[in-house]
């Protein structure tokens, strides 16, 4: 997947970032796919002084981004809820 945003856009990986860090950053950002341990709050989608478009969550659940904010800044929030389903499994298994 890595390589499919690479040739169609410039992609900065950014891990374990302070809120702050995140703050700084957003604002030269379209968009944002973060895992659960990123917290997409309010002060981070004012931050991005509307140019974030989209936050998508690697993963199961929303409940890591601030609904409400996003919608009110015009930001589509995605996730992708099959994405586990087969390491879920495989796990169950082992």
């Amino acid at each position: 997947m890595m390589s499919m945003l690479r040739d169609s856009a410039y992609v900065d990986c950014s891990y374990d970032l302070s809120p702050e860090d995140l703050c700084k950053k957003i604002s030269s950002c379209d968009a944002l796919v973060v895992r659960s341990g990123t917290r997409v709050t309010r002060q981070v989608i004012e931050a991005a002084k509307g140019r974030l478009k989209v936050v998508a969550r690697a993963g199961v659940g929303i409940d890591n981004v601030d609904l409400q904010a996003a919608t009110e800044f015009g930001c589509l929030e995605v996730n992708a809820p099959t994405a586990d389903t087969v390491a879920a499994a495989e796990h169950g298994i082992a």
